[in-house]
């Protein structure tokens, strides 16, 4: 058995320029109304900026100069400037409030924002589904603040009340210093704050009493402020708007879990008399309405036509060279996108050019910073101080420095996770570097637009990864700018997902028979089983939470597989950042290595489950290696939902359990990516019961394809991995989220069968869709299998980063006839 296992619970350039079909992926760069983001607060160029003397299609001229970097470019799409479309204010705002955007700078709305409002003040529910730095924050913003004035002239109580919810604390900061900075003119009208697991406890009593505009995110919503709901009373009891920002985002498992928290908050504002309108952005969003309906269980209005300007944007896809280096099996190796990267962002910072690279992991971050720093100190010893790295994991006193430092230009190069991708505003920003193809076009479009937000150009360059999506991109551009964004995908049915809500509501407030539509048509059959665990307790019409722990516990709502690991050095015992509990065994292992603000460690010891949280112990050291964990996973097929012929093969949909063991780790040379050897490591399986799509085919078929039984193995594998690496295609995942398996005779179905599973409890609807979409992804898998050049499979088509088995066995020419004979009757 072999698989592609979950962490556990050159072509010659060419210049192309198409007419884009109208979607909200398109990143519309606009010259925002002034200044912040969408809410308009006018910012001035930073000093040591690049001016606009400089247009993108001319620091892409610098950068491929001399040399052989041109070959690199397999394709540049260019977005023409767009000019905006102005419309009149709705007559209800308060005119102090419309005082107030002008003094920001903004005279007039665009359309879209002038109907948004207009919705809003209705008391509709309305999603704004425009390009980035289209004016989406000004659109709900502007409403909210109309019902605080109004609010604030009534006598006695608080008046009207807003609630923000941003998927990240880096959004909901700035959210807040920008409205602050809007609102002034308003003075005690409007009282914002922040209300997250950085707010101090000396603040948050103020926040519950006093502010009327509080910014959070899910996951406070979730275990403070619900489950307390009685100290917010009079914040609740007032609550007009419910604004859902950078909506897209809650997709998936997190989607499911973020969907029930918006239903138990409906609940408990209804129980003092509240039914706020909901007001979500996204600036990446298919069928917008519908996606957002499925969140908030309400009827929601959709916005999508654009009206604002927009910059030029060029847009560059990037192949880096192959490199004399062999990997596994011999397999030829380019260079790292973690290596172009850093030099691309080296060269950027050099010219002045501000610029965020997107790195697709906290360890690539890490390593960008450090790279392009040692190259900079070459250069000129001022400027590696201008570069740094910015992740989720780091202090928050490490993150709001460096928040700082990017908005007031003092840094001009930053290595980011998608920590930064939503929302924030970094004025001035000229271009973005994409370290691999983020999974999803919603992320690429979101990860481009954070350029060129003042309506100047801007230059995005997608640098590929070695890895049979990334190649299959750069050398297919329309699968990237002739198409619209994923549709969010999220399941709220789930019953891993709804149980512990439904817990969760019934401590905040008795569950009655009414409460259950609100949540699923599936919670009725949950209750039984809920009491036979004595979670819940049935007294006359309602259930009652009966444990004497917390409810909010059970639900871990980012699906991180419990509390976060805590990342301790070892000789002086201080905090250095956490890891998700999930992703422990495989980086904060024994031997692992650690970066955290450019600086190198390596785990000496990993403690888990202990009384106070577990922790890692490090050391600060300077190996010339990095670290990968290797897993070995085995699949149960649990219970078959659907089932559809391909001929004599069969496609299947339905339930399965995954056992996963992080077995040892390999170490590798940091620029080359050579492996220097592997450790063995002693760690405990994890067990996964989750849905999966899967296939199998007959002795007859392998035979009509003249596939030998020496090389199925092989074969299967190579079809899985490159199958796996090009979901991300058709489903709004990330080849992290999902695992697979191959077997040439699964105990289940006794065939040679292949498994692609979601790599969360009870799925995330990403193998729901493989199957729905599976002759065009099977199809496209074969297709990037048979136009690599290599001769045996590398990892720019069946190689697989994460594989367990050290991608052996695999047969390239196997896959292709294999996925050739599954497909020819898949119609």
């Amino acid at each position: 058995m072999v698989h592609d296992a979950l962490p556990p619970l050159a072509a010659a350039p060419v210049t192309h320029s198409m007419p884009m079909a109208r979607n909200p992926g398109t990143p519309d760069d606009a010259e925002s109304p002034g200044g912040f983001d969408e809410l308009g607060a006018r910012h001035p160029r930073v000093a040591g900026a690049r001016t606009n003397a400089a247009s993108p299609r001319s620091v892409l001229a610098r950068l491929t100069a001399g040399g052989t970097r041109s070959a690199r470019i397999t394709h540049t799409e260019h977005l023409p400037a767009r000019a905006g479309r102005h419309a009149d204010w709705p007559a209800p705002i308060r005119p102090e409030v419309i005082a107030a955007v002008r003094t920001a700078g903004i005279d007039r709305p665009w359309e879209h924002q002038a109907r948004t409002v207009e919705r809003a003040l209705l008391g509709e529910s309305v999603v704004v589904a425009t390009g980035t730095a289209s004016g989406k924050s000004l659109a709900y913003t502007v409403p909210a603040l109309s019902a605080l004035v109004d609010g604030a002239e009534r006598p006695g109580g608080r008046g009207a009340t807003a609630l923000y919810l941003a998927p990240t604390k880096a959004l909901a900061a700035d959210q807040r210093r920008a409205l602050a900075e809007l609102a002034a003119p308003l003075g005690g009208a409007v009282r914002p704050a922040v209300y997250d697991g950085d707010t101090p406890p000396e603040e948050r009593e103020w926040v519950r009493q006093y502010a009327n505009y509080v910014l959070t995110n899910p996951d406070m919503l979730h275990r403070g402020i619900l489950p307390g709901h009685a100290r917010w009373s009079s914040f609740l009891r007032a609550l007009r708007y419910v604004v859902v920002d950078e909506c897209h985002t809650y997709r998936g498992v997190f989607g499911s879990h973020v969907a029930h928290v918006l239903r138990r908050l409906r609940r408990v504002a209804a129980r003092y008399g509240a039914e706020p309108a909901f007001l979500l952005a996204s600036a990446t969003a298919a069928e917008p309405g519908r996606a957002a309906s499925r969140l908030t269980g309400l009827p929601v209005a959709e916005i999508t036509e654009d009206a604002s300007p927009r910059g030029e944007l060029v847009f560059a896809l990037w192949e880096p060279p192959l490199t004399d280096l062999r990997g596994e099996r011999g397999a030829p190796v380019r260079r790292t996108a973690t290596a172009e990267t850093a030099e691309l962002l080296t060269d950027l910072t050099v010219g002045g050019v501000r610029t965020v690279a997107f790195v697709r992991s906290r360890r690539g971050a890490e390593l960008v910073s450090v790279l392009a720093k040692e190259r900079l100190a070459d250069v000129d010893r001022s400027l590696p101080g201008r570069v740094a790295a910015y992740r989720g994991g780091y202090l928050p006193e490490e993150r709001r420095s460096l928040e700082r430092a990017l908005h007031s230009g003092d840094l001009l190069g930053l290595a980011a996770t998608t920590a930064l991708e939503l929302g924030m505003d970094v004025s001035g920003l000229d271009a973005v570097l994409l370290a691999g193809y983020p999974g999803t076009r919603a992320s690429l479009w979101q990860q481009a637009g954070r350029a060129g937000r003042r309506g100047q150009g801007a230059l995005a360059v997608l640098i590929a990864r070695d890895d049979p999506l990334d190649t299959y991109l750069v050398h297919h551009p329309e699968a990237i700018f002739a198409q619209p964004v994923e549709t969010t995908v999220l399941d709220p049915d789930n019953p891993y997902v709804l149980a512990p809500h439904l817990c969760a509501a019934a401590a905040e407030l008795p569950l009655t028979e009414t409460d259950l539509a609100l949540f699923s048509p599936a919670a009725a059959a949950l209750l039984p089983q809920l009491e036979r665990r004595r979670l819940l307790r049935r007294r006359g019409a309602a259930w009652y939470w009966t444990s004497r722990g917390r409810a909010a516990d059970l639900a871990d709502i980012r699906g991180q597989g419990g509390r976060p690991v805590q990342v301790v050095e070892s000789g002086t015992g201080r905090l250095l950042g956490t890891v998700d509990a999930a992703a422990a065994h495989t980086t904060v292992h024994e031997g692992a290595v650690h970066l955290h603000q450019g600086r190198s460690y390596v785990v000496r010891e990993l403690h888990l489950e202990e009384p106070d949280g577990s922790v890692a112990l490090v050391e600060e050291a300077s190996p010339p290696w990095t670290t990968m964990a290797r897993d070995t996973t085995a699949i149960t097929v649990l219970e078959t939902d659907t089932e559809v012929p391909w001929g004599e093969a069969r496609l299947c949909f339905g339930s399965v359990e995954v056992t996963n063991q992080v077995v040892s780790y390999l170490r590798r040379k940091l620029i080359t990516g050579e492996v220097l050897g592997e450790t063995r490591l002693d760690l405990p399986p994890r067990t996964l019961r989750t849905r999966a799509v899967w296939w199998t085919v007959t002795e007859d078929q392998l035979e009509a394809a003249g596939i030998a039984p020496e090389i199925l193995g092989g074969a299967l594998h190579a079809a899985e991995h490159a199958s796996i690496g090009m979901l991300p295609l058709f489903a709004t995942c990330d080849r992290w989220d999902i695992g697979g398996v191959s077997v040439p005779l699964h105990p289940d179905t006794l065939l040679p069968t292949v498994f692609v599973y979601d790599g969360h409890p009870g799925g995330a609807g990403f193998a729901e869709r493989a199957f729905h979409t599976a002759r065009a992804w099977l199809a496209a898998t074969r297709e990037a299998i048979a136009s690599c050049e290599c001769e045996g499979g590398c990892p720019s088509c069946i190689q697989s980063p994460k594989c367990g088995n050290g991608n052996d066995p695999l047969h390239k020419r196997g896959a292709l006839r294999l996925l050739t004979e599954l497909l020819r009757e898949a119609d």
